[in-house]
């Protein structure tokens, strides 16, 4: 940004600066109320819209505070629970919220300084430079006591102002700058989080692809080749069906029976790990890729999607696991003759359910190094969705029906 255009933003954000801690200050009296009358009850609903609400008030600052050259990131969004008294308590315990309440208390003399610096430099640095004119007119004579030299001698003093004045209002605009990022943005540890979570998403993602670009691999190269390789034994043996009895050939045909028999069995486990890796269904979606599998299903599978905005390819591949898992568990350990599947794509995340109509009695080990066969399964998966910050939840009685729920989010 050259220096010019540098001088007119942080100008123009100075003259906002009056609007904003006035604003500011409106809003910290309406908070005072809540949190005196909050003794009583009464100010808690007050106070628990006022603090997530300040979050408007700070995000209006921060974008403010890019005409003073400042980059402040957002903090992250609020999630509300389900239930009155979680949502209460959430409102109330906004950090973000409480740090732009904060920043509009503590920014009122880093904003005095600001504008008066601005005035000081801006302002006298205008009406000093035009003292030849005030002089001239006989308007303002008592700005020009030393009479013409002196109207000179002022000018020259306000020009130096105004030359002065960027560098001047630059640097008193520092302690603006210094609480719209320590106050404004997310927290340290929030920010540090935040970072985390990103660098997990792209390793997810990256783990993803790789697997894709594997299972690629495995089905149009190393599969490939062994469907070319049964083909020619099957070819081979054929040919050795129309020699003559010889016990020679006889030996040769057992064993291109065998190296026949082993190259298809070989076949048949590699498409299996391939589709364990990840299923070619994917590729056009997780809806069709569900519908496959339920299809594929030793129950009756009633599958419910309603997917607006399709997920992530680690989410999906999450998602498709889990269903799958979950749908071999009801076969084989239920006792169950029907399963409904519903997936639901609402508000940024992707919500799993699987249902049957089996004995229950379903749980959740506390260890993974639990006996196979009490648990191991569901704990497996709940660590797998776990990975993207997703839950899974076990309603599972005795007699049933067992319901298993997963919340994933949209973007790993």
């Amino acid at each position: 940004m050259g220096k010019p255009k540098r001088a007119g933003r942080e100008l123009a954000y100075v003259l906002t600066l009056p609007l904003t801690a006035a604003a500011g200050l409106v809003y910290l009296l309406i908070v005072a109320m809540g949190v005196l009358s909050s003794a009583s009850g009464i100010g808690l609903p007050l106070l628990a819209l006022c603090v997530p609400g300040a979050r408007g008030l700070g995000a209006a600052n921060r974008r403010l505070a890019g005409l003073a050259g400042v980059r402040v990131a957002k903090p992250a969004p609020l999630r509300l629970p389900a239930g009155l008294f979680n949502r209460l308590g959430t409102a109330l315990g906004d950090a973000a919220g409480w740090r732009a309440i904060i920043h509009s208390l503590v920014r009122v003399p880093a904003a005095v300084l600001a504008f008066a610096a601005a005035a000081g430099l801006w302002g006298f640095g205008v009406i000093l430079l035009a003292c030849p004119l005030w002089w001239q007119a006989a308007l303002f004579p008592a700005l020009t006591p030393g009479g013409w030299p002196g109207a000179l001698l002022a000018s020259v003093i306000g020009l130096v102002l105004l030359l002065a004045a960027p560098a001047g209002v630059h640097l008193a605009l520092g302690p603006e700058r210094m609480l719209a990022r320590t106050l404004l943005g997310p927290a340290p540890a929030a920010a540090r989080i935040r970072t985390l979570e990103e660098t997990r998403a792209l390793a997810v993602d990256d783990a993803a692809a790789a697997l894709r670009r594997v299972e690629r691999d495995l089905h149009d190269g190393t599969a490939a080749r062994l469907v070319t390789l049964a083909m020619s034994l099957d070819m081979v043996r054929e040919e050795l069906a129309e020699a003559g009895p010889s016990p020679r050939l006889d030996r040769a045909r057992a064993l291109l029976e065998g190296a026949h028999h082993t190259a298809k069995e070989t076949l048949a486990e590699l498409t299996d790990l391939i589709r364990g890796i990840h299923p070619a269904a994917l590729d056009n979606g997780l809806e069709i890729a569900l519908t496959t599998l339920a299809a594929r299903s030793p129950l009756t599978v009633a599958l419910d999607a309603d997917l607006p905005e399709r997920p992530s390819p680690a989410v999906e591949t999450i998602a498709f696991f889990c269903t799958a898992e979950l749908l071999a568990n009801v076969a084989k350990h239920s006792g169950a003759r029907r399963a409904e599947v519903e997936l639901r794509a609402r508000d940024g995340r992707l919500r799993l359910r699987v249902s049957d109509d089996g004995a229950g009695g379903a749980a959740i080990s506390p260890h993974t190094d639990t006996p196979t066969g009490t648990g191991t399964g569901l704990r497996g998966l709940a660590d797998r969705v776990r990975v993207v910050d997703g839950t899974l939840g076990l309603h599972s009685p005795p007699g049933g029906p067992t319901v298993v729920t997963v919340d994933l989010p949209l973007r790993a």
